[in-house]
């Protein structure tokens, strides 16, 4: 997790300091995708002038972690030390257009909320919230998510153990009769290395063979890729 610009962060801190208190929230997250699964969510609030990514920025070990592997416990540690409050980590994946639930109660400096999912079949795309201000009024409140690249890995499209710092995709059970094999690789690069608008798969329609192992009719995606409800109690 970044700590932010000082200057920015003082001003947040001042502008935040008057209403920030503690809250209850319900948080629902929808996988608006066709094909997509996501891997386990991280759910956190913490103080405004940390976050778990940044656009434009190389992605910390951590978020490399997850987006690559679907391994959120590095982020979790991170929350962690700084006081952050995590909701709890549900193991399963999220099945395109299924709806996890999630409780978080927040401290009184823990004002900005984050989650964030590696998206399955991909190299390093993860689906993504970054520091966004929780109200202070009871209510529901929508919020929409879209996909990211972490800039980490080639998006070769190729089955792969998802091990950090190795080519391509991890396979999961659900994902594993759903995608195709030996594809030669759509690509060996990656020319955007930090955190950037994920460009979506590319796909074929080969199950054996073929440049990519993504099927090109079930697993693309435009963004938004994720629908965020949460209620203020």
């Amino acid at each position: 997790m970044k700590i932010r610009n000082s200057f920015l962060a003082g001003a947040l801190l001042t502008s935040l300091s008057s209403v920030s208190q503690a809250a209850d929230l319900t948080i629902e997250i929808q996988n608006l995708t066709q094909g997509i699964y996501y891997t386990p969510f991280l759910v956190a609030a913490h103080t405004p002038e940390a976050s778990l990514f940044e656009l434009g920025e190389a992605a910390t070990d951590e978020l490399t972690m997850m987006a690559e592997g679907g391994d959120v416990s590095g982020l979790v540690s991170l929350v962690d030390g700084l006081d952050g409050n995590v909701a709890e980590v549900q193991g399963e994946l999220t099945a395109p257009g299924t709806t996890r639930t999630f409780m978080l109660s927040t401290d009184d400096a823990n004002t900005a909320l984050s989650i964030t999912a590696m998206l399955l079949p991909t190299n390093d795309g993860f689906v993504g919230l970054d520091n966004w201000d929780i109200p202070t009024e009871a209510g529901t409140y929508t919020v929409f998510l879209n996909a990211y690249d972490a800039g980490t890995e080639a998006n070769d499209e190729i089955r792969g153990s998802g091990a950090v710092g190795e080519a391509g995709m991890p396979v999961p059970p659900p994902l594993d009769p759903l995608l195709g094999s030996n594809g030669t690789g759509v690509t060996t690069e990656e020319d955007n290395e930090t955190v950037h608008i994920h460009r979506g798969n590319l796909g074929d329609s080969m199950e054996d063979g073929g440049s990519s192992d993504v099927n090109s009719t079930i697993q693309r995606w435009l963004n938004p890729v994720a629908k965020v409800t949460v209620t203020v109690q």
